[in-house]
């Protein structure tokens, strides 16, 4: 009976994980080192047995030869790490409100009060969203001070999540109540348990997927770029090419927020020095 139905070959070699680590790194910079092997190999053994592949092998060949590439997005879906919160790194958001935003109103006062920002690699959109909270609590006068926040990831599967601003109710546990009340809607019946962005706050926000490691180009330059706990992924080389982009990305006096836990060092890049964390493109 077994041998009527051959179960998948799920174990993953050498060359199996150099082909597809191999691969990843080509198309979006992830930097997957042999010790991420078995991580690697247990996230993808949902898709294999999804697809009945009978190895790794052949589902290398499957990716690559898939014309769609659908199967390519699944995988990127499967390895990329998507761990994030509401107000995370909470001296980002401080300063956004106490620094960044009070010169930005000076500098543009009377020269176009339009604000952008960009959070690039937005998982599940926990980071948008506290950007948009942030500046909406913030401005002088949201209506006389429009913004807008791009949102982007890899992950196609992820940015549904953020697109929907459903959450289980947990994730908001941070967040004063007053806030919750004025930017989330509380679920009920089937939806107990869980909130929703209020759609005045979503308008905001216009997430799309985005690969880092392809050419990007947008019709206006931000000012401000949050990166944060996106580039420990990727290696020195990569970290230097995106570094010096999202320069090109900034409008003068813009800033990019990396992680607490990133650094430039050893980057070769012009952006100036703020605080941790924390660069500025000359003014």
């Amino acid at each position: 009976m077994l041998d009527a139905y051959r179960l998948p070959q799920e174990e993953m070699t050498d060359a199996d994980f150099k082909k597809i680590s191999g691969l990843v790194y080509d198309l979006c910079g992830i930097n997957l080192n042999e010790g991420k092997k078995e991580l690697v190999k247990a996230r993808l053994g949902k898709r294999m047995r999804s697809g009945q592949f009978q190895s790794f092998r052949d589902y290398y060949q499957y990716v690559v030869q898939d014309q769609t590439g659908q199967e390519l997005i699944h995988l990127l879906d499967s390895i990329s790490t998507n761990f994030t919160s509401f107000f995370r790194e909470q001296k980002h958001f401080d300063y956004l409100q106490s620094d960044l935003l009070p010169a930005l109103i000076a500098r543009k006062k009377g020269k176009g009060n339009k604000i952008i920002l960009w959070s690039a690699g937005c998982s599940s959109g926990e980071e948008p969203y506290s950007i948009a909270i942030t500046l909406s609590e913030a401005l002088p006068s949201p209506e006389n001070w429009p913004f807008k926040i791009v949102a982007t990831d890899l992950s196609s599967k992820v940015l549904k999540i953020a697109a929907s601003g459903i959450y289980p109710h947990e994730r908001i546990r941070t967040i004063s109540p007053a806030l919750t009340k004025k930017y989330f809607l509380k679920g009920e019946n089937s939806w107990q348990g869980y909130v929703k962005v209020k759609e005045p706050l979503k308008k905001y926000i216009d997430f799309k997927r985005l690969n880092l490691m392809e050419p990007f180009s947008f019709p206006e330059p931000f000012d401000c770029i949050f990166c944060r706990n996106v580039m420990i992924y990727f290696d020195k080389k990569v970290q230097t090419s995106l570094v010096n982009r999202f320069y090109d990305s900034l409008s003068k006096g813009g800033v990019l927020l990396i992680g607490h836990s990133e650094s430039l060092t050893g980057i070769q890049h012009r952006l100036r020095y703020v605080r941790p964390a924390i660069y500025q493109k000359e003014k």
